[in-house]
């Protein structure tokens, strides 16, 4: 079991996929050049029919394959060849006595547990996807990376084979980078395994958590040209930026990526079976968001709203986009369109804008999805789960006098779902059916309602009408009015009816001032703070 080799430092190699894309080829490769192919099971099988001569693991280990093949690798002779120290006397006569080859490169990726669990697949079957063996190999190999070149993506095996074309040899240099991305696969790995468990045993509090990620792609920058940025993919199979196809336009940037993901979570708050919706994000925060008969109207709503912010923004559309909106939307500059489709007719009119990206979503985002967010602070990270539940979970309780009228209603549940997605302090006026203005991320509630009623002052302008867009409209919060003077500025705004969690210890003034000025208050009882 020791052939000549053309490859310096490479006699060996022991081979077991999940994954089998390329590996026969890849076998054969090695093989012509010398190298003896180790394998297993299915791996095995698919190497040989390539005809390429395969020695079976167990005539290595001198033990058959056990246990439903749950026990395969896990022998000396197996982590004795990939963790011997060739160039100490003491590790190679123990390989000597003990007879135990040297392997030289480790080529495996692991059960798809991943995709096992994504699939909904039942607590045992998700248990039999762990992968034992092949976790244990990988360790081995990329911790003796000095001897041992270990390969967990099949989109290594054509570089690989490239430097051995070009050099002889693997290098040193491309073993180090071959054993961290190891390590870094073995680390998702585990913490997606950790992750299911702590879902399907509802165990939230977990002593120790590990959150992952696969680079997707490295950007041109981050939220500024000085800072490195990338995206990695998690394995969440959410509709959103992640599974969107982009079917024109250069790649997205960080702040691409971030906008747009907010406006797709925002517009997928809006069921389109009640009807068409649109939003308009700038810097993460909304400056339209519309609902109409059609998408058109819809948009055309939003837009209404602060149509000077929406210049350079990202629209997001809760249907299919067709050629009369298309149109529409092109006539101010955008950065980013995204959608569950678009029609064949509605892309034609996009192409016309070379610079447009388009993302093509396939759906909505399930905003009842339960998953984990994660952001960093100095030393730690703080985690929750995504906050799932908007104004139609919640029992509304009407505290003043007057009523809200249907229409007031219906406004009302649109502003609450809004102001969910805004920065706090956030105030959001509504009537009929669109935003009308929006106060964002302010220290004080009343300047967020100043500031939202000041812009919708400029956009009545902009429409060439006399009156704030705001007369007349309801208005919502993201959380209670601490004092009455935030509603106040709201009712001099022109709100007539309002909107908000409640839970001060002032309630009672604030609902006295609302009576006050003769204006309907509905309470939630649900906080949507967003920092």
């Amino acid at each position: 079991m020791s052939p000549s080799s053309s490859i310096a430092g490479l006699r060996r190699a022991l081979i077991s996929v999940s994954d089998k894309k390329g590996v026969a080829d890849f076998a054969k490769a090695l093989s012509r050049r010398g190298v003896e192919i180790v394998s297993t099971g299915g791996t095995k099988g698919e190497i040989a029919k390539a005809g390429v001569p395969v020695v079976d693991i167990s005539e290595l280990t001198g033990f058959p394959e056990m246990m439903d093949g749950r026990v395969k690798t896990l022998h000396p002779k197996v982590h004795g060849g990939l963790l011997a120290v060739r160039d100490d006397e003491t590790h190679r006569s123990s390989m000597r006595i003990h007879q135990i080859p040297e392997i030289d490169m480790v080529v495996v990726n692991l059960y798809p547990f991943e995709k096992t669990v994504a699939g909904d697949a039942d607590y045992q079957t998700a248990i039999e996807n762990i992968d034992i063996g092949g976790p244990a190999m990988i360790r081995s190999a990329a911790k003796n990376h000095a001897y041992v070149t270990v390969i967990v993506d099949p989109d290594d095996y054509q570089p690989v084979l490239d430097e051995i074309s070009e050099k002889g040899e693997v290098t040193p240099e491309t073993r180090k980078r071959l054993a961290a991305k190891a390590f870094a696969r073995t680390a998702a790995y585990d913490a997606a395994i950790s992750g299911w468990f702590a879902r399907v045993l509802d165990y939230e509090d977990m002593p120790w958590r590990s959150f992952s990620g696969k680079l997707r792609e490295v950007l041109r920058y981050g939220e500024n040209p000085h800072q490195w940025a990338a995206f990695y993919e998690t394995g969440n199979r959410r509709n959103g930026v992640q599974s969107a196809e982009q079917v024109q336009g250069k790649s997205l940037s960080y702040n691409n990526l971030n906008d747009t993901d907010a406006a797709f979570e925002l517009v997928s708050e809006f069921d389109p079976d009640a009807g068409p919706a649109v939003a308009i994000i700038k810097h993460a925060n909304p400056c339209g968001v519309g609902t109409g008969a059609t998408l058109l109207e819809a948009y055309q709503k939003a837009l209404k709203c602060d149509p000077v912010s929406a210049y350079g923004g990202i629209v997001a559309l809760n249907g299919e986009i067709t050629r009369s909106v298309a149109e529409e939307i092109v006539k101010v500059f955008t950065e980013v369109i995204i959608a569950p489709g678009a029609t064949a007719k509605a892309l034609e009119v996009f192409e016309t804008k070379k610079n447009l990206r388009v993302l093509l979503t396939g759906g909505l985002a399930d905003r009842k999805a339960n998953d984990l967010m994660v952001k960093s602070v100095g030393g730690g990270l703080l985690v929750q789960t995504r906050d799932n539940r908007n104004v139609d979970d919640c029992e509304l309780k009407t505290v003043t006098k007057r009523q809200p009228t249907d229409q007031e209603m219906a406004d009302l549940r649109l502003a609450a779902k809004v102001a969910k997605h805004v920065k706090s302090n956030t105030i959001v006026y509504v009537k009929d059916g669109a935003t009308v203005g929006i106060g964002a991320g302010q220290m004080s509630r009343v300047d967020s309602a100043v500031i939202a009623h000041r812009k919708s002052l400029d956009a009545a302008r902009a429409a060439g009408e006399t009156e704030a867009l705001t007369k007349g409209s309801i208005v919502a919060s993201d959380a209670f009015f601490p004092f009455a003077d935030g509603l106040l500025a709201a009712v001099e705004a022109g709100a007539t009816a309002v909107i908000q969690p409640g839970g001060s210890i002032r309630d009672d003034q604030v609902i006295e001032a609302a009576d006050e000025a003769g204006i309907a208050m509905v309470m939630t009882g649900m906080r949507h703070f967003r920092h």
